[in-house]
């Protein structure tokens, strides 16, 4: 058995530890130093390698970047606990509910801007069905189409920035670009950052809900029982007031935090400090504000916080043996000899993302899969920004798939026992295949993702 070998045994021995429910982080990190101490017996590692472990460490630890991961999840959580979230899909309900599949219609785009202002797709499915699933029920939607539609919805927080999967995808790939360069000669390459790759899932974002609301329009044409209108007759005097309260503030924050990174007035961590702030006076404006609430918030992002940072620290200790393993120059002989040449190789990577989706988080995949194929990829000649909104999109993907989907199980929870598992996972079948139509728009024509950086930072 070689080393190279030893590497793909010791991939295989973590994800069958992570279906068995054990912790990510000391998954990662155990199952990494038992390889390490196989190998170092067997003459295939170097356990001199593990004291850079501590200079990594120290790079996380001061990696300004990083510091925006907390700050946008808490930006999401006051947004979310303050019930804003509810009183914009209260009032963008009505504001459609007189046209047919208006209140499908709303569920997307109340979904956009929570999927901009929290970014975790957990925190966005579970609250859109709470709020949206019993007002579609009672509204006489289909099972299907209401299921389908808020988990499609929900998961645009994996694409739509500001995003914690673009925040920590970005800080990766920046690393591999330049692993790549320098292994090609190139000693002082151009940078590759997170505001670009902000950029760049800026146009697909828009195109994904483009396409989904294009979806529940068809749906309703095609059978108008399964997409009814909310209501009859004109709308409520003073709606528009009303619509105008619960949408301006919120969307101004949204607006403010991510026009502010892509003009390049501020950083993402600048940015996100702000949007913080901007969400706790939106909380207060809305007069949601108080004690229990800041408490509750507070103590959500410092664990969703942490979880991050200790994968993260676990992930770095996998990679690292999996790199002195000789894993990497395997993969790299592997995707370099596949028939199609850069086609084959992003298409193999591609559909191992897509099937690690199914029962990984998307943090796991972005932490350790990323280090490892990122820098053979982009050795090819792969554009990195395209790379990073490829892989997001298909994370996002994999999050809608059946049957181990992150999104069914999360709407699962929360969706009331009338509701069948099997109407969720038919609901979300075309949701799927448009996501399919976006990974190869995407795919066939590069510029979708590459031009809004070429833009604004170059």
């Amino acid at each position: 058995m070689s080393g190279g070998i030893l590497s793909l045994l010791m991939f295989g021995v973590a994800c069958g530890v992570l279906l068995f429910g054990f912790p990510v982080a000391f998954s990662l990190a155990g199952v990494g130093l038992a390889f390490a101490l196989i190998g170092n017996a067997m003459g295939f590692f170097d356990m001199a390698l593990l004291g850079s472990l501590p200079s990594r460490y120290f790079g996380v630890m001061t990696n300004e970047l990083y510091v925006a991961v907390p700050l946008f999840v808490f930006m999401g959580i006051m947004l979310e606990k303050s019930r804003i979230a509810e009183k914009l899909l209260t009032t963008m309900g009505m504001l459609f509910g007189s046209m047919r599949a208006g209140l499908g219609i709303s569920v997307v785009i109340v979904g956009m801007l929570l999927a901009a202002s929290t970014g975790i797709v957990g925190a966005t499915v579970v609250t859109m069905g709470l709020l949206s699933l019993p007002a579609m029920q009672k509204a006489g939607y289909s099972p299907r189409l209401s299921t389908g539609v808020i988990c499609a919805s929900g998961t645009l927080g994996q694409i739509i920035p500001p995003s914690i999967v673009l925040v920590l995808l970005g800080d990766i790939l920046q690393g591999a670009y330049a692993e790549a360069q320098r292994s090609l000669g190139n000693w002082a390459p151009e940078p590759v950052s997170v505001m670009d790759l902000f950029a760049g899932a800026f146009i697909p974002g828009l195109l994904l809900v483009g396409l989904y609301i294009s979806w529940v329009i068809i749906q309703a044409f095609i059978d108008p029982k399964s997409a009814p209108a909310l209501m009859e007759g004109k709308r409520p005097d003073g709606l528009f007031r009303e619509v105008m309260h619960a949408l301006v503030p919120p969307a101004t924050l949204i607006i403010a935090v991510l026009g502010s990174i892509l003009m390049g007035i501020a950083t993402p961590t600048e940015s996100a400090a702000f949007g913080g702030v901007g969400a706790t006076v939106l909380a207060a404006f809305y007069r949601k504000l108080s004690w229990n609430v800041l408490k509750v918030v507070t103590r959500q992002t410092v664990q969703i916080s942490a979880m991050v940072f200790v994968i993260l620290l676990g992930a770095s200790i996998f990679s690292l043996v999996f790199r002195g393993l000789g894993g990497d120059h395997l993969l790299e002989e592997w995707l370099h000899n596949l028939p199609g040449g850069v086609f084959g190789a992003m298409l193999v990577v591609m559909l191992l993302m897509f099937v690690m989706g199914f029962f990984l988080d998307f943090i796991e995949i972005v932490f350790v899969v990323v280090p490892i194929v990122g820098p053979i990829l982009l050795k090819l000649g792969v554009d990195p920004v395209w790379l990073g909104v490829m892989i997001a999109v298909n994370l996002q993907t994999s999050f809608l798939t059946p049957p181990f989907g992150f999104a069914l199980f999360y709407l699962r929870g929360v969706a009331p026992a009338v509701i069948k598992t099997w109407d969720i996972y038919r609901g979300i079948i075309p949701f799927v295949m448009i996501q399919l139509l976006a990974l190869c728009l995407i795919a066939a024509f590069p510029a979708l993702a590459t031009w809004l950086p070429g833009v604004l930072f170059r």
